[in-house]
């Protein structure tokens, strides 16, 4: 058994000498900081729910890509799912603070023509497309290496972001009216936050797909509000336990052949079921 349990290792190491696998590290790490960050403002600002919308929203850009690189020129999926994000972000924002709709419903409408949008020129392409489960479900071992310079450099982006406005955009997930009280645009800011989690949402679709994403967005930081109310303590733990599950996941792919993405999900789903049955006991 023990010599097993050395060939296991010795070949799980051994995994480490391809690109592919390497990559998914690298991607992993960087996810990690995205899953604490943006999924601490998720969480505490109870947005879940209109992130998700934009997530399935983007997967219109998705469908819209293969179309035009089918007809006209090459379009990358990604770009066509940012400029959806993009775009859901900033309407569910505006309809929700101008009062145009109510803010459910207008996330509802936006997620349903996004995916059906998405469907639609998915089938009107013509010829061999690529399949849409990488998109819905994830598949960070065919992550480029483009991409990983892509989310390492948004990763950048979001943390000086947030250091440079952490105040305003603490204020506004916090207290939103105090916030407007005392002088801060909370309008701007808080479409300004659904920007940044759009974009966070577009660069991890590879990583754990249009599905999946927002579990890993908000499980992390469910776990780690729970335990603190400092939002620095939040974001800093959310990250470490993104990395755990990220890690995790990879060793359960690994072992059970199963695809990444899932795997991801269910171990932090796992976490996190424990997590709330051990406060339940100790309550």
């Amino acid at each position: 058994m023990f010599e097993s349990i050395v060939e296991f290792l010795y070949g799980f190491l051994q995994m480490f000498q391809y690109p592919f696998w390497r990559r998914a590290i690298y991607t992993g790490i960087l996810a990690s900081v995205l899953f604490g960050i943006i999924g601490t403002y998720v969480v505490i600002k109870r947005i879940v729910f209109i992130s998700d919308g934009i997530a399935h929203a983007s997967f219109g850009g998705i469908g819209l890509a293969f179309f035009i690189s089918a007809y006209f020129f090459t379009f990358d999926p990604l770009l066509g799912a940012a400029i959806f994000a993009l775009l859901s972000a900033v309407g569910i924002g505006l309809m929700s603070k101008e009062k145009v709709q109510r803010e459910d419903t207008a996330i509802g409408i936006i997620w349903v023509v996004g995916m059906a949008l998405g469907a639609l020129f998915y089938r009107m392409t013509p010829g061999y497309k690529p399949s849409m489960e990488s998109f819905l479900f994830g598949n960070i071992y065919m992550i480029r290496r483009t991409d990983v310079y892509l989310l390492f450099f948004l990763v950048i982006g979001v943390l000086a972001t947030v250091m440079f406005f952490y105040h305003e955009l603490q204020a506004v997930s916090f207290d939103d009216e105090f916030a407007k009280i005392a002088g801060l645009n909370t309008d701007a800011f808080y479409i300004f936050l659904l920007i940044l989690v759009a974009l966070s949402i577009v660069f991890l679709l590879r990583f754990v797909g249009i599905i999946l994403v927002i579990a890993m967005l908000t499980i992390p930081a469910s776990i780690s509000s729970g335990r603190s109310s400092d939002i620095k303590k939040i974001m800093f733990f959310s990250c470490i336990l993104s990395l755990i599950f990220v890690l995790c996941g990879l060793f359960i792919s690994y072992i059970f052949n199963s695809p990444a993405g899932p795997s991801i999900t269910l171990f932090s789903g796992g976490v996190f079921l424990i997590d709330m049955i051990e406060k339940k006991i100790n309550f």
